[in-house]
């Protein structure tokens, strides 16, 4: 199994990278602080010594109604991502490891986990077109959206560093944002594993059998 463990701390306080945008463009260095790990190294999972406490986070699901992140997610095995609908390569790749690997589940533990997407870009990612996105991967994944202000606050929480989304040279509407996927524990409702963009379906279908136990991958 492809694991490292380090410290959240550690993780926190890593120097500010380059962002890099969703179809290829890089944001200028040292604009966001992002957690290092996960995409630099060979290890699909990265377990923390010091887990994430979950965010404080009501946004609006896909259906228009107030969804609390941690009411809702309570004693559930729950993966949380932060992305875009309109991102044209990591993020749909990111979501659809996650489905497939899902499927490779027993029944029981697939409708238990919780699998949540957070956007990056609220402006353009409403309610019905988060839900028509998501449910072309799964359609219990959960997608939430809401003030940026709240969502970036979330994300710097996990040590994810997110932009607001901005427009190129081109007119075209980039949104930059961290590409971790934070798993939590149904035992103690904390963010114990991280993984990077880099995390394959096999990375996911292996790791997840544990991950909704909340035990250690």
């Amino acid at each position: 199994m492809r694991t490292t463990r380090v410290a959240a701390a550690a993780l926190l306080a890593a120097a500010a990278l380059t962002l890099t945008a969703c179809g290829g463009e890089s944001a200028k260095p040292g604009s966001v602080t992002q957690i290092a790990g996960g995409q630099n190294n060979a290890k699909a999972a990265t377990v923390l010594d010091r887990p994430f406490n979950k965010p404080e986070l009501v946004l609006t699901d896909t259906t228009g109604k107030p969804w609390n992140l941690r009411e809702q997610t309570k004693g559930q095995p729950t993966l949380i991502y932060f992305g875009y609908t309109h991102c044209p390569d990591v993020c749909p790749l990111t979501m659809s490891n996650i489905a497939v690997a899902k499927k490779a589940l027993p029944k029981a533990d697939q409708d238990n986990l919780r699998v949540v997407f957070v956007t990056t870009d609220p402006e353009r990612d409403t309610p019905e077109s988060l839900d028509s996105w998501l449910k072309a991967q799964d359609p219990s994944f959960i997608g939430l959206t809401g003030d940026f202000a709240a969502i970036q606050a979330a994300a710097r929480t996990l040590g994810i560093g997110i932009e607001a989304a901005t427009k190129d040279a081109n007119g075209d509407v980039v949104s930059m944002h961290g590409a971790q996927v934070i798993a939590f524990s149904p035992k103690t409702d904390e963010g114990y594993v991280l993984y990077g963009e880099g995390t394959t379906v096999d990375d996911y279908t292996k790791d997840l059998p544990k991950l909704v136990k909340g035990e250690t991958p």
